[in-house]
């Protein structure tokens, strides 16, 4: 895939700041403004509802723009897709800061959003051709895995801005790191070789590819959203279930802290694995943790068994750092890359924003512990699915 004329020399080191640089930046600045989005929109008399649907908004921002997102990046390329997205959001988080209203505010978050979906898939993108295939892995998960340490360590930096300047601290920060973002994405190494290699002709189309590629989505695809689905759900299971329990908020920071941190710990291994032994070595072993994880949670009846419980559900996801990217780019065809992807994420979004969606309507019907143990089972059903339509060898499958 690479276009380096001896794979067996590459080495990651000689694109680690351009290429992964700019994801720590992006990392920090939605890291930094995440939790601070509600308390905004509440400040602008918003209700507690219509503030969780203003944080929903990057979500839906960033699922409707994979696919405009692919067209981006196939006619401007990665690197210019990168910093236009750092461009775009620059302007949303100043829409954001200078808003008069929960409107033009609601805006702002919607395209910040938008703008992750493009910067998102652009990154990718530009890994999966600029890294030869025998280091992919390692190159995705160390990809998800340093966007995890800013979202990681956002907060804090935001924390400290606020505590000088306010509220608005936080998007100032979030500025400045886009800022550097689209800075450092400028000096990443052009690709070259896309027009003269590979078969020539009209470009293809979404359709095209979806038509052709219909085996994989209906198949890989559709774990890939389960997986989804179970990763988004966690972050919403263990506060839920230590509110339930009745632990304290600084108990409750402390315990999805602790988890964050494993999951941050583990993810460069778990690249190696992928690269050595297969994705099933480490996408069935991951689903599988995540799963019987969320199946214990519901029978914690404390702290320190729901710490315990959180740690595996962290190990778990940690192993699992860059799996969905890494299957996309195993998947992608050379020609209709970006759009191809952009399908791969709308679907990897699909699971995202649906998995609460599920566990709050099962909430409502049943009780919380149900829906807690369904999506468990959608861990396990994630990690069948994965272990049978994933090849047992390392190579690109298409």
């Amino acid at each position: 895939m690479s276009k380096t004329a001896n794979p067996g020399d590459f080495s990651l080191w000689s694109i680690a700041i351009p290429a992964f640089g700019p994801s720590l930046l992006f990392g920090i600045g939605e890291g930094a403004i995440l939790p601070i989005i509600p308390l905004s929109a509440r400040e602008m008399g918003s209700s507690l509802a219509g503030a969780a649907l203003v944080v929903a908004l990057i979500g839906i921002g960033s699922l409707v723009s994979n696919i405009p997102a692919s067209i981006v990046t196939d006619k401007f390329g990665e690197r210019r897709g990168m910093m236009g997205a750092a461009g775009l959001s620059l302007v949303a988080l100043l829409l954001c800061v200078f808003s008069t209203n929960l409107g033009q505010f609601a805006a702002g978050v919607f395209l910040i959003g938008a703008a992750a979906a493009v910067f998102n898939l652009a990154r990718q993108s530009y890994l999966t051709e600029a890294v030869p295939a025998f280091l992919r892995a390692r190159a995705m998960s160390t990809l998800g895995g340093v966007g995890r340490i800013g979202l990681f360590a956002g907060p804090f930096i935001g924390a400290l801005v606020i505590h000088l300047v306010g509220l608005s601290g936080a998007y100032w920060v979030a500025a400045v790191a886009m800022a550097a973002a689209g800075s450092l994405a400028w000096w990443l190494p052009d690709l070259v070789g896309d027009t003269t290699t590979g078969p020539k002709g009209p470009a293809p189309t979404i359709r095209s590819l979806v038509q052709a590629h219909r085996r994989v989505f209906l198949t890989v695809g559709i774990g890939v959203l389960l997986v989804s689905a179970v990763r988004s759900s966690r972050q919403v299971v263990v506060p839920l279930w230590a509110d339930n329990l009745g632990l304290s908020p600084a108990t409750t920071s402390l315990i999805y802290g602790l988890s964050g941190a494993i999951d941050m710990l583990v993810f460069y291994p778990a690249g190696r694995v992928m690269d050595k032994k297969g994705r099933s070595a480490v996408a069935v072993p991951s689903m599988v943790l995540m799963g019987i994880a969320l199946l214990l949670t519901p029978l914690t009846n404390g702290a320190a068994s729901l710490l315990l419980v959180a740690l595996l559900i962290g190990f778990g996801n940690g192993i699992g750092s860059g799996l969905i990217m890494t299957l996309g780019a195993d998947y992608a065809p050379r020609r209709g890359r970006p759009q191809f992807l952009g399908v791969w994420r709308f679907f990897s979004d699909i699971g995202g924003s649906g998995g609460p969606a599920v566990l709050a309507g099962l909430t409502a019907v049943a009780t919380l512990s149900f829906g807690i143990a369904a999506t468990g089972l959608l861990g396990l059903a994630a990690a069948a699915m994965l272990g049978y339509w994933i090849p047992r060898n390392n190579a690109a499958a298409h």
